[in-house]
């Protein structure tokens, strides 16, 4: 709940993360921040060990760049809370100091929509508000095609991104799982099955309310 100041406190803090499971599906969203369902997968196993490698690395600095990684960072702004698998701090030229630049590690390949750009972007904000700086760009780093693909922070993702994280608030604190359309997507998603479950159960109970109701 945000404060009179138009601040979150800090224990109405989402989790970043959550703003990709959002922009992907609202309804897995909800599945996995409201119901607490949550399933192994052969890509969530594999994503969770690749995250575990890049947050085993300890901080270090190379060619004029100084990486942490698992970087805490949060927005009291947006009302966030999570970290940065990567941060890469560059010097500008002319001693300028030093520019983060967010890095997200993801085990698959690119994906159609903005579900990862916006997870990025809030780490950027999060920075930029935790340091008082400005971070234009970062990158997502895709281990199934080894590359980074680089995310230039423009004012229209950045309004993407805070409508995201309202819309997240909004659907958190309203405690409703949304019922959303089967897509191809559906099948890659850990929670297909508890999904499917779940919504043949709901039409199950609609239908026998329907059919007992009592004739007015």
């Amino acid at each position: 709940m945000p404060r009179n100041t138009g601040l979150f406190d800090e224990d109405h803090l989402k989790p970043v993360s959550a703003l990709q499971h959002l922009v992907f599906c609202e309804r897995r969203c909800a599945l996995i921040h409201i119901e607490s369902v949550w399933a192994e997968n052969e890509f969530t196993a594999e994503g969770e060990e690749l995250h575990e490698r890049v947050h085993d690395l300890s901080e270090s600095e190379a060619a004029g760049i100084r990486r942490a990684t698992a970087m805490p960072v949060r927005s009291l702004r947006l009302g966030l809370v999570g970290q940065c698998d990567l941060v890469e701090f560059r010097r500008q030229e002319g001693g300028g100091g030093e520019v983060p630049y967010p890095v997200e590690y993801k085990r698959g390949s690119p994906k159609r929509g903005l579900c990862d750009e916006v997870q990025l972007c809030a780490q950027a904000m999060c920075l930029e508000e935790m340091l008082e700086c400005e971070v234009p760009r970062g990158a997502v780093f895709y281990a199934a095609v080894r590359r980074r693909r680089e995310i230039e922070f423009t004012a229209a993702l950045r309004q993407t991104t805070e409508a995201a994280a309202s819309r997240l608030h909004a659907l958190i604190d309203g405690g409703v799982t949304p019922a959303v359309p089967m897509e191809a997507k559906c099948r890659s998603c850990s929670l297909n099955e508890y999904c499917v479950a779940q919504e043949k159960a709901t039409a199950v109970g609609r239908y026998l309310e329907e059919l007992f109701r009592p004739a007015r």
